[in-house]
């Protein structure tokens, strides 16, 4: 659907001149980065969540998990809201979901209502992220998408990285519940923006049928598989309650896949991804997001936990790599107008295999202008990654399919980011015990190293007043925390070669994608 056949945005053209086009991708970017900004904030602020509810990591992290779970589940609603009511009036009710969302967060008495806050603040951010896509492919000419897709892009990829400093400023200036009030400025003014520049419902488009019991299927797989995912460290990983959710979880997950094949409207089309293309771009957005995410999720936490950064300096630390992010995605959104996209996702991949594989050589010791380049060369990477995955998805789906598209592109996009969170959290749980019990293997405080350190701590104790056997005690106290702190540096380092290994096997689909290209020149 483009401006020539919606009478909705034909409207809004005669009104506002060739300049709508960028007033109503501004308008959505606004709503959209405040969003997606919202879903990176909540990283600095896991170890107070953990505080303030004595709570683990493993449950607070579902303070950001939840989020971008509720997104994938409210993505494949955009195209029939569209349909139903117009992107002014599904842009303007996701943002009123999204605020009610925050001070429920921010007001919360328990852990389980803040996590409730949270799905509703990604219940709305998952409505507006590809509207504001769809759009902007409806208003830019076709030869000019790849670099809508670009600035659309940019907007999304580049509010996760200045979530965690906006999170920071907050912790540290005032308590980490104001995390969740700040964007609230920002999204009153994309309101205000969206019902003078967003287009009503087009008259010419008929309102489908939604197909409920496939969104039921399809959330139940996702909340299942989500839990199973999250709390496989804390429930067992042979235990009945967890062999439930994921069986639960798979049985959903094909059924709703088999239902979707025969429905007239369905929330995800399977019959789109006959296209190699489009699937292998869509593959290609899975990793994406699952990398973009973890690492936003990782890389602050790591400078907390790890170095002891203070929140906004753990936020701080992805400010340069923002900017990278600025400064080369509108270039790569124009280089997705002239060359194959298959050659700068390829090297897009590569980069980011090369930047995660020296992100996992990080310690204590490591500077901080290290961790920003480090962090500057991942989002380099995604800067070539991001339009022209975009444009190859999407130049796949037939004119008809367009808002099928988008929705499925950025439901895969966000499922990454999802899955990418959680799989992160619980790497970091599960490999940080792992080698505890590892190095504690090796300890002998009998003789050796171990029993040298264990003296020298007892004579400091002793010296200071502490008498025996408290001084002993005392002396083993901190050679766990001294292990406990080295296992974590491990878990850190395999949750980026983990990062790296999904990278270097995204890169199968890019080749695919230009095979497929060769085939359809």
């Amino acid at each position: 659907m483009t401006q020539t056949d919606n009478p909705a945005i034909a409207i809004q053209f005669a009104r506002y001149g060739p300049a709508y086009k960028w007033l109503v991708t501004a308008c959505g970017m606004l709503g959209s980065m405040t969003m997606v900004l919202s879903s990176t904030t909540v990283n600095v602020a896991v170890p107070s969540i953990m505080g303030a509810y004595g709570v683990g990591q493993d449950l607070a992290q579902w303070a950001s998990t939840a989020f971008l779970t509720a997104v994938v589940a409210s993505q494949v609603l955009n195209s029939w809201t569209v349909a139903a009511v117009g992107p002014r009036n599904t842009f303007m009710a996701a943002l009123v979901i999204f605020t009610i969302g925050a001070f429920m967060a921010a007001f919360s008495p328990a852990i389980e209502i803040l996590i409730l806050g949270r799905i509703l603040q990604g219940f709305g951010a998952g409505l507006i992220q590809p509207l504001v896509l769809s759009t902007a492919i409806a208003v830019f000419p076709p030869d000019r998408r790849g670099l809508a897709v670009g600035t659309v892009g940019m907007g999304i990829a580049l509010a996760p990285t200045f979530g965690p400093l906006v999170g920071g400023l907050a912790i540290d200036h005032l308590t980490w519940r104001h995390v969740f009030i700040v964007p609230l400025p920002l999204v009153g003014l994309a309101a205000m923006m969206a019902l003078a520049l967003m287009p009503s419902r087009n008259p010419l488009q008929k309102i489908p049928d939604f197909n409920w019991s496939g969104y039921v299927l399809l959330a139940i797989a996702l909340g299942c598989l989500m839990a199973a995912i999250g709390n496989g460290q804390r429930w067992g990983w042979n235990s009945v309650q967890l062999l439930l959710f994921a069986l639960t979880g798979s049985a959903a997950a094909v059924t709703f896949v088999m239902t979707q094949l025969r429905v007239d409207n369905p929330l995800l089309d399977p019959k789109l991804f006959l296209d190699a293309r489009f699937a292998s771009a869509v593959a290609i957005a899975f990793a994406f997001g699952l990398g973009n995410f973890s690492t936003n999720y990782a890389i602050p936490l790591f400078t907390q936990t790890v170095q002891g950064y203070t929140a906004t300096k753990a936020g701080l630390v992805l400010v340069p790599a923002g900017l990278v992010l600025v400064a080369m995605m509108q270039l790569s959104g124009r280089l997705a107008d002239r060359v194959p996209p298959h050659l700068p996702i390829i090297a897009g991949c590569a980069g980011f295999v090369v930047a995660a594989v020296a992100l996992a050589g990080m310690d204590v010791n490591t500077a901080f202008i290290t961790v920003a380049l480090l962090a500057m060369c991942t989002r380099g990477a995604m800067s070539l990654i991001s339009p022209n995955m975009g444009k190859a998805a999407l130049s796949a789906v037939p004119p008809d399919k367009l808002a099928q598209g988008a929705g499925a592109f950025n439901f895969f996009r966000q499922m990454g980011g999802a899955f990418g969170v959680n799989i992160t959290a619980v790497t970091l749980e599960m490999r940080t015990a792992y080698h505890a019990d590892t190095i504690t293997w090796t300890q002998n405080n009998l003789k050796g190293p171990t029993a040298e350190m264990l003296e020298k701590v007892e004579a400091l104790l002793q010296a200071g007043g502490i008498p025996a056997p408290t001084d002993g005690a005392l002396a083993l106290d901190y050679l766990g925390r001294v292990v406990h702190a080295q296992a974590n540096i491990f878990a850190f380092h395999d949750s980026f070669y983990q990062i790296a290994a999904i990278f270097a096997v995204a890169l199968v689909p890019a080749s695919i994608l230009g095979r497929s290209r060769s085939r359809n020149s």
